[in-house]
């Protein structure tokens, strides 16, 4: 038998359980991976707490981890017994020490990424990648607002956004993460709970706006964010932190500008092996390079999940978090 946090039933971080779980050997396109680490994501919380429903429960969460291929089933051909991957992949399953994947899902990871490395970027990297390059294409000149610039995926942004020659505004919820934020390349950081962004937005740009506003919190930022665009700007609201956005009038973009609204989701992005491949290429290229730094500040033991659930929903956490069976 193998280790695994699994929920029974939808709740508070009390709802994670450190169970045994069967499983089994890998049938045709599957592989099995033994983890060395697993990626803690604030999609995860959705999926506890039901904002996100599961297939089926009990079941495992995590979207993301990297160890080393122990088996693979039949047809199989992107790996190999052996190899060591990283992956983002649903359904939820990460939770765990071993674990199988369909093997079209996992990447190998370069000589100079390491495991834990690899199992703290996929998901938070792979974001910033779709949200920098595809999503927006953004170019030098542009400016951008990212909100929760010290999270996971906003260090990541801010620190790639500047390797593009963007100018680089962010949301913080503390003089400290404001002083991270801009430590990872973020050239203005505004602290949310003591200055309005909107109007700091407006002081910045000269009452131009921004190109392109990232936006993971959803509900409390929606409309300001739309107020900090340019005209023809583009609104990307990919989370929900605060709850989902209120239903809104596709008037209002003409009035504030001729906006462009896109709710995206990784998967969508990486749904074709050819386009995860060049993806986490790209994202590989960056880290390797050392433009973009992967700070992993958190680390639990995977049996302590409750405990970095609890922390995460806290906004205690900075950059990438990491469990370790």
């Amino acid at each position: 038998m193998s280790k695994a946090i699994r929920i029974h039933e939808t709740g508070g971080p009390e709802v994670l359980k450190w169970e045994d779980v069967d499983v089994g050997a890998p049938g045709p396109g599957e592989a099995r991976v033994r983890h060395s680490a697993v990626g803690l994501n604030y999609i995860d919380i959705y999926g506890r707490t039901g904002l996100y429903p599961l297939p089926s429960l009990p079941h495992v969460l995590g979207m993301e981890g990297a160890g080393v291929v122990e088996a693979i089933g039949e047809g199989v051909s992107e790996v190999a017994a052996g190899d060591r991957v990283a992956y983002v992949a649903a359904p939820p399953g990460a939770y765990c020490e071993e674990r199988l994947v369909a093997a079209d899902r996992l990447v190998k990871l370069p000589d100079n990424i390491s495991n834990q490395t690899g199992a703290a970027m996929m998901l938070q990297g792979m974001t910033a990648q779709y949200l920098l390059r595809r999503t927006y294409n953004v170019k030098a000149g542009d400016t951008i607002l990212i909100h929760a610039a010290a999270g996971g995926v906003g260090l990541i942004v801010c620190q790639w956004a500047r390797h593009l020659g963007a100018t680089i505004i962010g949301t913080v919820g503390s003089d400290e993460k404001a002083e991270l934020a801009r430590a990872h390349g973020c050239d203005y950081a505004i602290v949310y709970t003591r200055e309005n962004f909107k109007d700091q937005v407006a002081e910045i740009t000269g009452g131009q706006g921004v190109n392109v506003v990232y936006d993971s919190i959803g509900k409390d930022t929606f409309m300001d964010s739309l107020d900090s665009l340019k005209p023809l700007g583009t609104m990307v609201t990919f989370g929900n932190a605060t709850g989902p956005v209120d239903p809104f009038s596709p008037g209002i973009l003409a009035a504030k500008g001729s906006l462009f609204v896109t709710r995206p989701t990784l998967f969508t992005y990486i749904a074709k092996r050819d386009e995860l491949l060049t993806m986490a290429g790209d994202l590989f290229d960056v880290v390797s390079s050392g433009a973009v730094k992967i700070e992993i500040n958190q680390t639990y033991d995977l049996k302590d999940t409750a405990q970095a659930h609890a922390d995460l929903e806290g906004r205690k956490t900075t950059g990438s978090t990491i469990l370790i069976p």
